[in-house]
């Protein structure tokens, strides 16, 4: 192994329903799609046999690559006048993906222009400003051949800054609204590994980024022979159970080697005349959060020892507080190495808490810079009193839910909002507000004034001035506001945020929704509160029992919390989708609609809520009507034995002609569930007037070809909590048994000519299929696991270890049933898949075992892709081999090249 950049290159009751299957089988002309899928030079064989990338069906080819660049309201400028659009490059090229980078403990870093990995492979390629009240677009300025990456608002509204991403360096540029005109403003480059973005200061005079650090030594080097052997050892009674992380540290060299692509310099920049002041001395970094004066800084550092055993996520950190020179204020929390499990006993917290491994949550926690004023604001929980059993987990992100309650009995313990300000010492800290019971969130009007709160299921508000009055705002309710840190992109909460929780049948009637915030003057977010002072805005959706029938409602509810008050200001129309995107004003007086129906495209709409009026924006095309005016349909299955019910979305071609039997795929994901509730709660998000979202690897593509698409959303794996697994294969082959006979019965399927497919776990379930059912003709794997003793400490939802679970380890294992595969099997694997559970070696042993079979199998593995291929290049590769596969295997199994291709 050597120091030198990645480089690959590319390589009995289901028996007699089977049997009984094709009786009266009725075969009819095919429609107009099936008889135009063949293109002209289209040669199965020859596209399989190739070694260099080939493409699909012209029709295929042209959904895949189609521009999917729509115009969408969701980057608003502060004072709303503008919404920030990035150009889509589409598919990304082979080229990007294939440049020389480096995969150190799961950090991929494009080593030549010194920046994580995903700034060189996807980006965008421009920058367009739209106006939200006529809908006219206007392009900024981006320099040529460079990406464009984390857009962000000045806090004044007045510029926009972002990263250009060229070849060998990645640099800020400044553009001005006004003028569209874009500036350069660092000279040295950034150091974009860890912290690929950048920050405004509040008056938007500043920005603060990490740079490369003066003086900068060379590159370590490898030497050119190994210096000793790879010492990995194990220690008794020491329990490490991890997964199967990929690219892991493999010795000293490569440590040093990330310290080298980690080690930045903080510094803040002057906007304008482009000079630097430097933070401090080149550290560690992983993470910096600014004052919105630029005067203070949370700085986040890894630390040492490193592990061979863990990724670099799970080495230790530590989060100071720093002031403008780089001296350290505080240590604000510290966490060390974990390489075991959770609950491993060399995990630590020590200092603040509100962390894992802490003992309790009493802690500094859900630390942030106050959105309205100077300092840092937090919450904080009494101790337990002595011989209290256990404590509250804490979880130290804003907005995280609730710990466990106090045990039954205790004396409550009461919880603070905490204002702390300069210098940050242990006496500069003072109470604003005081709760009864656990605070999961607080959040501030934009005056400063008010303070918005969750505790456990009630959202109140409190005027500070008068803290002892409570005024409630709804139940359940939430605050949407879904991260913290950073003045620029869009506000927080900006859109919507987040959707009101449901947690029984009722609730679908009385979703509470979250309370909508928006950027404050510190540029951090704040609750939205109309100019009356009073008047708060809570944004949900309804859902329905039947969703069938009933599409999900998103409202808008305006609530004036000093008199309870609440008014229904918007809801969607039942007959279509429709959505708030975001409100133009404090009052919500205009706002930007989205709507879409199963045959209209997603548009905007500017609505004046007072007067019901809109006027569109938007004119978005349907780039793949071929897919989107498909013709669709849903059949409700039960399960004799257990009256279990699940559905199946079915999927024809948009001129298929009734009575005809097509050649059919299923194309699948099995989830485990402990219930029909489970199940029915999933479902119950679907959206049935949701327009349909035809991506590059949409499985609906395969209707183009003359299929029904059979596509068992969330095939059921059911079984008691924990357990779920003890009876998969008997619930697979049931399940899937069901599923065919459900669509033949309404006589859409060929069930002579079937074929089934999955990506990840559904490619292991696909393996699965095919080795203990006789169904299908053909079959496609990409990325999946085929053999559970590879994953030994536990896999997707199963969460016991092989040896506490041996058998249904073992019964899962489609590897150890490779001698009874029925079918021909074309798996396909991503070279550089860093999933956990999922290494290119399961696809190579596989291939391995079916050959050694006789079975009838290919194996095709893409070079520089991760777990699921993502560029142009591959994507069509990918669908040309699948098309061809299913061609000769599934369309024509009793065809002379079914029985003789020779597959390498």
């Amino acid at each position: 192994m050597t120091p030198s950049p990645i480089r690959f290159f590319p390589p009995g009751r289901l028996a007699v329903r089977f049997a009984i299957g094709a009786a009266g089988l009725v075969v009819m002309a095919l429609p107009l799609a099936a008889q135009n899928v063949v293109q002209q030079g289209w040669n199965p064989k020859e596209v399989l046999a190739k070694e260099t990338y080939v493409k699909p069906p012209e029709i295929v080819e042209r959904i895949v690559t189609a521009p999917r660049n729509s115009v969408a309201f969701t980057n608003p400028s502060p004072d709303k006048r503008y919404f920030l659009k990035t150009e889509s490059e589409g598919l990304a090229s082979i080229d990007a993906f294939g440049k020389p980078h480096y995969r150190l403990g799961g950090v991929e870093i494009d080593f030549k222009a010194n920046r994580a990995r995903a700034l060189t492979t996807r980006g965008g390629i421009g920058l367009t400003l739209l106006d939200p009240n006529t809908g006219a677009a206007r392009t900024i300025e981006t320099p040529k051949g460079a990406l464009v990456s984390a857009a962000a608002w000045s806090p004044d509204g007045k510029s926009i800054g972002y990263l250009a991403n060229f070849d060998a360096a990645t640099h800020i540029f400044v553009a001005d609204v006004a003028s569209g005109k874009s500036v350069q403003i660092t000279k040295t480059p950034l150091l974009a590994v860890r912290v690929p973005s950048f920050d405004w200061t509040a008056d938007g005079k500043n920005v603060i980024a990490v740079l490369l650090p003066d003086n900068r030594p060379a590159e370590p080097k490898r030497p050119p022979v190994e210096t000793g052997p790879i010492v990995r050892s194990s220690e008794a009674g020491k329990v490490l159970q991890n997964r199967n992380y990929a690219s892991l540290l493999r010795d000293q060299f490569e440590k040093d080697l990330l310290d080298y692509y980690t080690m930045g310099q903080l510094a803040l920049i002057d906007v304008k005349a482009k000079t630097v002041k430097k933070i401090g001395s080149p550290a560690l970094i992983t993470n910096v959060d600014a004052s919105p004066d630029g005067q203070y800084f949370r700085v986040t550092l890894q630390t040492k020892p490193y592990s061979y055993l863990v990724p670099v996520s799970n080495f230790g950190t530590v989060e100071q507080l720093w002031d403008a020179n780089g001296k350290v204020l505080a240590e604000i929390t510290k966490r060390g190495l974990v390489e075991g499990s959770p609950g491993a006993a060399d995990t630590t917290v020590q200092a603040y808490g509100g962390g894992r491994g802490a003992q309790s949550d009493t802690g500094k926690r859900n630390l942030a810079w106050n959105p309205v004023g100077a300092g840092l604001v937090y919450l904080q929980g009494d101790v337990a009193p002595a011989g209290a059993a256990g404590g509250r987990g804490g979880r130290g992100a804003r907005g995280g839910a609730a710990g466990g309650a106090p045990a039954a009995g205790a004396a409550p313990r009461k919880d603070r909002v905490y204002q702390w300000s300069a210098p940050f010492g242990a006496s500069d800290a003072k109470v604003l507000y005081e709760a009864n019971s656990r605070i999961t969130s607080a959040e501030f009007s934009p005056d400063g004034k008010t303070l918005f709160v969750n505790e456990g299921a009630d959202l109140y508000a409190v005027r500070l001035s008068d803290p002892s009055k409570h005024y409630e705002i709804a139940k359940g309710a939430t605050i949407a506001v879904a991260g913290r840190g950073g003045r620029g992109g869009a506000p927080n909460g900006a859109g919507g945020g987040g959707r009101g929780a449901v947690q029984s049948d009722s609730a679908f009637f009385n979703a509470p929704g979250a309370l909508q915030t928006r950027r404050g003057p510190n540029g951090q977010p704040v609750v939205l509160v109309a100019s009356d002072n009073k008047t708060v805005f809570l944004e949900g959706t309804k859902y329905f029992p039947d969703w069938t029938k009933s599409a999900p409602h998103n409202f808008v509810d305006k609530v004036d919390f000093e008199t309870g008050q609440k008014t229904r200001l918007f809801e969607g129309n039942g007959s279509v989708a429709e959505s708030v995107v975001a409100p133009l004003d404090d009052d919500y007086t205009k706002a930007i609609v989205l709507r879409e129906s199963p045959t209209m495209v997603p548009d905007s709409y500017l609505r004046d809520m007072k007067a019901g009026t809109e006027t569109k924006l938007t004119k978005n095309v349907d780039f793949a009507p071929d897919v989107s005016q498909a013709i669709r349909k849903r059949i409700l299955v039960t399960r004799p034995r257990d009256d279990y019910k699940f559905y199946i979305d079915v999927t024809l071609p948009k001129d298929y002609r009734e009575g005809t039997r097509l050649p059919g795929i299923i194309w699948f994901y099995p989830t485990e569930f402990s219930t029909q509730a489970e199940y029915d709660q999933r479902r119950r998000t679907t959206n049935i007037n949701a327009f349909p979202n035809v991506g590059p690897r949409s499985a609906e593509i395969w209707a183009t070809q003359g299929y029904v698409v059979i596509q068992p959303v969330d095939i059921p794996i059911v079984g008691p909590t924990g357990r779920m697994n003890d009876h998969y294969v008997d619930e697979l082959r049931e399940d899937l048994d069901l599923t065919l006979e459900a669509v033949e019965k309404a006589g859409y399927l060929d069930r002579n000519r079937v074929g089934i497919g999955g990506h990840s776990y559904g490619a292991f379930s696909t393996v699965n299929a095919m080795t203990h059912t006789p169904y299908f003709k053909a079959g496609i794997a990409g990325d999946g696991m085929y053999n559970r003793t590879l994953t030994p400490f536990n896999f997707q939802n199963e969460r016991r270890t092989l040896w506490e679970a041996k058998d249904t380890y073992l019964d899962m294992s489609p590897f150890l049933s490779a001698d009874r595969l029925s079918g021909a099997l074309l798996m396909y694997h991503s070279l550089e898949d860093q999933n956990v559970g999922t290494d290119p070696i399961s696809s190579i042993r596989m291939m391995q075992a079916l050959q050694g079979q006789g079975k009838t199998a290919s194996l095709y593995m893409y070079p520089y892709e991760d777990h699921g291929p993502a560029t142009r290049e591959s994507d069509l590769d990918q669908w040309a081999r699948w098309v061809a596969w299913f061609d000769i295997y599934v369309k024509n199994p009793q065809s002379k090249d079914a029985k003789n291709a020779l597959v390498p």
